[in-house]
């Protein structure tokens, strides 16, 4: 696998072999018959598989893994052993990120890598189902090959549900058992991605039960996705199924429930996902065992990354939950290692694992002050030291807005119900701040010379979804709640969990058919316009998911659009992210789609107005 560092301020390769390859001179390091690379001296050894902290420890390495942990590493030091004074900090294993989308950064993952290694993280298990949606197997494969070249390591799952849910959406294209199967023979597949149809699942549906079957023939993790409060015999179902993890739950009870069947227990904080704290009372208040709880992000915006931090905010924010530290660092590295199979590999400072670490000074308020990860010092006090060349994209994936026609006003207009008198009750979308679930709303709202009308006075305005795969120029409108616009503007997105179409939500149908024509003049991206005039852009030219631009730049424009968004009135906590899931209909309660409104409770389309039975 190449190792990407900087000798001298330049850029060379390197590679990290099998242990099985290099075991002869890790012994040789181990007891003094060679020098080792590195060594870093005097810190005070984070064991996550002891839960203990042992001080005046050293640490020596060569071939970019571990050889000798220990009291004393001067026996391993030669004339050319680069030594890394720890002075009594800690030494903890690089952090792992056991569940999340590159593209939900709005970056390659070449830029991803770049953004989070100063924050510690070393490992990530990457679903790329976005990409999948809008290019199929070809997108995958792009990702996956871009992964391997990264100087961390990226693990790629395989998306189980290209489209997320077949019959309620259409997507760019659709994956199935032949090429699931054939991915997994791919060097640096680890398993199947969250499988996200749980009434496939349970149900018996031979396309979900023969992709987990062809994770299982392969001998790799299957990713879960039971995004349903009913912990009753569909979930009995689902478990029985395969899936092996699931980072849905959001309620304490979820979690319980989830470790008791034998799954482990995924606890999320991304941007907008803030279902740490609840869930991890199973643990701190209830007393489970935490070996089966692992911590992840599943979408983190750029400007996380970039501002707040990736896997170490995590940690951070679980130790604030009244976790012990070792605990909560043992769940964002040896649990998720575990999970995936990897734990000769990844997860701790032991001799023959991947010499991926963290020297902090503080274990509580976990300051990232040296990232080395195979061996090489990639990062020092939140800036890189490596040089990792940006990543080149084909034209193949690139112009992929196809709209049809240049949108108007008129189309984003939603007619009364034929007989309908002043007003009309409306199905409406509620978005829940910090969660992924929405709430199925009621409204009334006014019609108005044969057009109903938005209640901007009662937070509810439009919703749109513009067909981009196959230039239908289809437009499905509806309203939506919680954004809290109170002037003239829309914001659209290509950017549409998991079908990825475009999503308009504004104000005023003009601006709407302005920022949704602007997305296709561009390629794709995010934009936010108010009484005619563009406040914001995020270009995404890659899949209209994905920047080319530096992580940096993109997390400039993104929060360029967070101003714009609160210039419009939006408070609502990672708005953006918010409303780039508008269109994730295996999500409860209610989801806009290419088909409709759909209702997730029973996965089936439903009418915007609640009199028309049509």
């Amino acid at each position: 696998m190449p190792l990407h560092k900087q000798n001298n301020g330049k850029h060379i390769v390197n590679t990290i072999a099998d242990w099985s390859d290099c075991a002869a001179t890790l012994v040789d390091v181990a007891t003094g018959r060679k020098p080792a690379d590195t060594v870093v001296r005097n810190g005070r050894w984070v064991n996550v598989h002891s839960g203990e902290i042992i001080p005046n420890t050293d640490i020596a390495i060569s071939c970019g893994r571990f050889a000798y942990v220990g009291p004393d590493a001067s026996h391993a030091i030669g004339e050319d052993t680069v030594v890394i004074e720890a002075n009594d900090r800690y030494l903890v294993p690089g952090l792992c990120d056991a569940h999340m989308h590159v593209e939900s950064g709005m970056v390659t993952v070449t830029e991803f890598a770049r953004a989070v290694i100063p924050h510690g993280t070393t490992s990530m298990f990457i679903d790329p189902h976005e990409i999948g949606n809008v290019l199929g197997l070809e997108g995958v494969r792009l990702m996956h090959d871009e992964a391997m070249t990264q100087p961390v390591n990226v693990f790629v799952q395989m998306p189980s549900c290209v489209p997320s849910a077949p019959g309620l959406e259409h997507a760019g294209a659709e994956l199935g058992i032949d090429e699931v199967a054939a991915a997994m023979q791919w060097p640096n597949i680890v398993g199947l991605g969250e499988v996200m149809n749980f009434p496939g699942v349970s149900n018996n549906d031979p396309k979900m039960l023969g992709v987990i079957a062809a994770t299982m023939k392969a001998g790799k993790t299957i990713g879960g996705h039971y995004a349903s409060s009913d912990l009753g015999l569909p979930f009995h179902g689902y478990v029985a199924g395969g899936p092996a993890d699931d980072h849905e739950g959001t309620q304490l009870e979820d979690a319980i429930a989830r470790v008791r069947q034998g799954m482990r227990s995924m606890l999320r904080l991304g941007s907008a996902w803030y279902d740490v704290a609840p869930q991890i009372k199973a643990v701190t208040e209830h007393g489970l065992d935490p070996r089966y709880f692992i911590l992840c992000t599943d979408d983190c915006h750029s400007g996380t990354l970039i501002n707040d931090g990736h896997m170490n905010r995590v940690v951070r924010h679980a130790i604030a939950q009244g976790l012990k530290p070792i605990t909560a660092i043992q769940m964002a590295t040896l649990n998720t290692a575990e999970h995936f199979g990897m734990e000769r590999e990844l997860g701790s400072i032991t001799p023959g694992r991947r010499a991926d670490l963290i020297i902090s000074s503080d274990l509580v308020q976990l300051p990232i002050e040296l990232v080395v990860a195979r061996g090489e010092v990639l990062a020092e006090n939140g800036e890189l030291t490596c040089d990792i060349p940006a990543a080149s994209y084909p034209d193949s994936a690139k112009n992929t807005v196809k709209l049809g026609k240049t949108l108007e006003a008129d189309d984003f207009m939603i007619s009364a119900p034929e007989g309908a008198g002043k007003t009309v009750e409306a199905r409406v979308i509620g978005v829940i701040e910090n969660q992924a679930p929405t709430r199925a709303l009621q409204k009334t709202l006014a019609v108005s010379e044969g057009q109903v009308q938005m209640d901007l006075t009662n937070d509810v305005c439009q919703i749109a979804l513009v067909e981009r795969h196959r230039a239908t120029g289809e437009v499905v409108n509806g309203f939506v709640s919680g954004f809290g616009y109170n002037t003239p503007c829309a914001m659209a997105s290509t950017v549409a969990h998991d079908s990825h179409h475009m999503i308009v939500v504004g104000t005023n149908q003009a601006d709407m058919a302005l920022a949704a024509n602007r997305l296709g003049e561009v390629g794709g991206g995010v934009t936010l316009f108010a009484d005619g005039k563009e406040l914001a852009m995020v270009e995404l030219s890659i899949a209209g998911l994905m920047s080319e631009e530096r992580a940096e730049i993109v997390a400039a424009k993104a929060q360029q659009l967070v101003q714009a968004m609160l210039a419009c009135g939006c408070s609502l906590n990672n708005a953006y992210m918010q409303h780039s899931l508008l269109a994730l209909v295996v999500i409860p309660e209610l989801r806009i789609s290419d088909v409709g409104l759909i209702d997730v409770t029973t996965f089936s389309p439903v009418s915007l107005f609640v009199e028309d039975t049509h």
